[in-house]
């Protein structure tokens, strides 16, 4: 009888063991490893978190900086890494234009190390506004500062010195940047005295200048390859934003 039953059960094992294999098999070949899906899902998720988390931890909002232009500053440095366009990956600058020239809103973010490297003045142009920049431009001889996402190239020294090259990455926002001369630089009208006596920062011809006290330091972390996004409550430059919007148009 157990040799019967043997017999019997024999086959059955054996299309059992082959079924298992060929699926094993079958998974293998398409990849389809259990686990494997999640946890790249988990890895996803851990960086989604950990750029929600800057926000809170640095106490950014506190510092002055607009959630909004936060939110667009991180969804178009994730497009620029995914592009290949930024070697100094590690680097977030961002200036937001909703506040005041009277207030520290130039945020130089360290996003491996989650630390606020800089909080300073930043300059706009004599075209966008006195207190306030609300006009902005992509032309030459304008004046005015241009918003969007620059990735920051080399450094050189000329009329105002040290100075950080910026690459627009915009077209028709900012990608007339380097013909406008559009640059990095220090200036002396760019001071806590300077508001003290004016209420204002004094203003370039579209230059994001920043004080002469700490240029060099903020130039030489952000040089080759970072991100800096200039922020401004303008509505136009939201729809246009080919990055923004995900359009395939930057250049």
């Amino acid at each position: 009888m157990i040799k019967k039953a043997f017999k019997i059960l024999l086959p059955v094992a054996v299309i059992a063991i082959l079924t298992v294999m060929m699926a094993f098999t079958s998974f293998k070949k398409n990849n389809v490893v259990p686990g494997v899906v999640k946890a790249t899902n988990t890895s996803v998720a851990v960086t989604v978190n950990k750029y929600a988390a800057i926000y809170d931890s640095l106490r950014l909002g506190v510092a002055g900086l607009s959630k909004e232009a936060f939110n667009d500053a991180i969804a178009g440095y994730n497009y620029l890494l995914a592009q290949g366009k930024l070697k100094n990956d590690g680097i977030l600058s961002i200036v937001d234009f909703t506040q005041p020239s009277s207030a520290k809103r130039l945020f130089v973010i360290d996003l491996k190390n989650m630390a606020l490297l800089f909080n300073t003045y930043v300059s706009h142009g004599k075209g966008s506004g006195k207190l306030m920049a609300d006009a902005f431009s992509n032309e030459i001889n304008s004046f005015k500062s241009s918003l969007g996402f620059y990735v920051t190239a080399d450094t050189y020294k000329g009329k105002h010195g040290f100075s950080l090259n910026l690459q627009g990455e915009e077209e028709g926002i900012n990608d007339n940047a380097y013909n406008r001369g559009i640059v990095m630089h220090c200036a002396n009208y760019v001071t806590e005295n300077f508001v003290k006596s004016q209420g204002y920062l004094g203003r370039s011809e579209g230059c994001p200048a920043v004080p002469p006290n700490m240029y060099k330091p903020i130039i030489e972390k952000i040089k080759n390859g970072s991100c800096l996004f200039m922020y401004g409550a303008d509505k136009n430059y939201i729809s246009r934003s080919p990055i923004l919007n995900n359009q395939g148009s930057a250049v």
